[in-house]
């Protein structure tokens, strides 16, 4: 039902002028969502007469944790609704429009806002986020050769957005209010959704209509199952506001949710669903992986979490006089990132037939994230007693998770897809953002600990499991290799 605009459309650096529409959608949508999460945990974490919650450690990292594993989880419902009521145009719309409902909200003081402005973030984002990417794809046809550039292109929006927000919001919400900050982020969102619209028309048909129902019974059935899911949604979040329940007991039934939903995906792949033996040991690798790339975007995502709280309370953040926000550190990745990210790819193309298979690249992540622990150690511990370090540790540290993401992130997908069989190539999709989703969470639980458990043992443990598990991985590559089937 999706057109794809014809081959001669060139007008966006060679690319359909379609691209410049949603890539600057994905940049302003990502210059929300990051400015909003540089500055998430020190906002919880900053005493009332600092305009902050004021809550404990414990209780920060539970929330955080819950929060972002939810933003990959909707990812899941986001596809489906785009896939079968509203499209993915529709949706990247709506999703917009509710995302920017939730900056704002957090931008109004209050509990009740703050929490809102959480829960309308994560139902946008599922809206928008994978249904953005997909449109991406429609731009070109099957035969266009300019396809993969064409997500470079946008992945490199991605990065902008990225890098710009934690300076912008990060400056405004440390510097002069949180809630102020908190509205950057949504003005940011709303910039994005006006050039969407207005761009609109670059975008011809594509993402403007949802899946045909194959029957007028299946179509009924979706109805329902779209009607059961609200009520069951409605009766969750009126469970969740109750006073008895907390933020430690909403995060723990979510990792419960989490634990349950990987093991009864993969449960059914390798033992129940109808496949033959060559893709059920494909689904064993599928698994193996899953739990290397979860491990990798614990250790990852913990920029957001205690790496931040590490440079709020031990980092000094002087220069020339000049004392700059905690939340400026969130722009480093990104900075790596678009710097990094052409030599790397450039290095495999020199390697050629010498490059390192896929589980090799996911083994070589694991121990750069490591490593950038092992440097936080020592930072820890030259921080111990209660002296300001230099910014170099957290440097070091994000250039070798940066070198990290490289090696595992855009190789874990393809990895994922080229190794389920056809049938099965859409619920990759959602098995790659459950991983992203798992790590968010218990990158947020560790926060958790980050007052009460020793900071360098902390990082210390991170560290041995990335490192151990990578070696491990290492070990193992032969094996993965010959279940793989020729999947390279």
């Amino acid at each position: 039902m999706t057109a794809s605009p014809p081959a001669s459309d060139a007008q966006f650096f060679g690319h359909p002028r379609g691209l410049a529409t949603l890539y600057f959608t994905e940049m302003w949508e990502r210059f929300s969502f990051y400015g909003m999460r540089a500055l998430l945990i020190l906002f919880m974490t900053a005493t009332v007469e600092r305009g902050g919650l004021g809550f404990s450690d414990a209780k920060s990292g539970a929330i955080y944790g819950l929060y972002a594993s939810m933003v990959y989880m909707s990812n899941l419902p986001g596809g489906w609704i785009a896939d079968r009521i509203l499209g993915p145009r529709k949706s990247v719309l709506y999703g917009g429009i509710i995302i920017a409902c939730g900056h704002f909200s957090m931008a109004l003081p209050g509990l009740t806002t703050f929490y809102l402005g959480l829960g309308l973030i994560v139902i946008g984002t599922g809206l928008l986020k994978p249904n953005v990417s997909t449109m991406v794809g429609g731009l070109y046809t099957p035969e266009d050769t300019r396809r993969d550039a064409g997500f470079s292109i946008f992945y490199m929006g991605i990065n902008l957005g990225a890098f710009l927000s934690p300076l912008a919001c990060g400056y405004v919400g440390e510097k002069i209010n949180w809630h102020w900050g908190f509205g950057l982020a949504g003005i940011g969102m709303t910039l994005g959704l006006i050039q969407y619209l207005m761009g609109a028309k670059h975008l011809g048909s594509v993402g403007l209509y949802p899946a045909p129902a194959e029957s007028p019974e299946a179509a009924a059935k979706m109805k329902r199952n779209v009607l059961l899911a609200v009520v069951v949604s409605a009766v969750l979040i009126a469970l969740a506001t109750q006073s008895s329940v907390t933020a430690q007991g909403l995060s723990d039934a979510g990792g419960v949710l989490l634990l349950v939903m990987t093991f009864a995906i993969f449960a059914w792949l390798i033992f129940f669903a109808d496949s033959t033996p060559m893709e059920r040991k494909r689904f064993v690798v599928i698994f193996v992986l899953f739990l290397a790339a979860s491990l990798f975007w614990s250790a990852f995502e913990q920029a957001g979490s205690t790496l931040n709280l590490f440079a709020e309370r031990s980092t000094s953040k002087v220069i020339l006089g000049f004392e700059y926000p905690t939340s400026w550190f969130q722009s480093v990745n990104s900075l790596f990132i678009i710097t990094l990210a052409p030599v790397l790819g450039w290095v495999w193309l020199r390697m050629g037939k010498r490059e390192p298979s896929s589980p090799a690249k996911f083994s070589l992540g694991l121990v750069l994230v490591g490593l950038g622990f092992l440097v936080m150690v020592a930072g820890a511990l030259a921080a111990a007693n209660g002296v300001q370090v230099t910014s170099a540790y957290l440097w070091v540290c994000y250039l070798l998770h940066t070198v990290g993401e490289l090696c595992l992130s855009p190789v874990g997908l393809s990895a994922m897809t080229k190794l389920a069989p056809v049938r099965f190539v859409g619920l990759m999709m959602g098995i790659w953002f459950l991983a992203t989703a798992v790590g968010n969470y218990i990158g947020g639980r560790l926060a958790s600990l980050y007052g009460s458990f020793g900071v360098p043992s902390l990082f210390g443990i991170v560290a041995v499991f990335c490192i151990a598990l990578g070696l491990v991985l290492a070990a193992m590559v032969n094996p993965i290799k010959k279940m793989m089937g020729g999947v390279h």
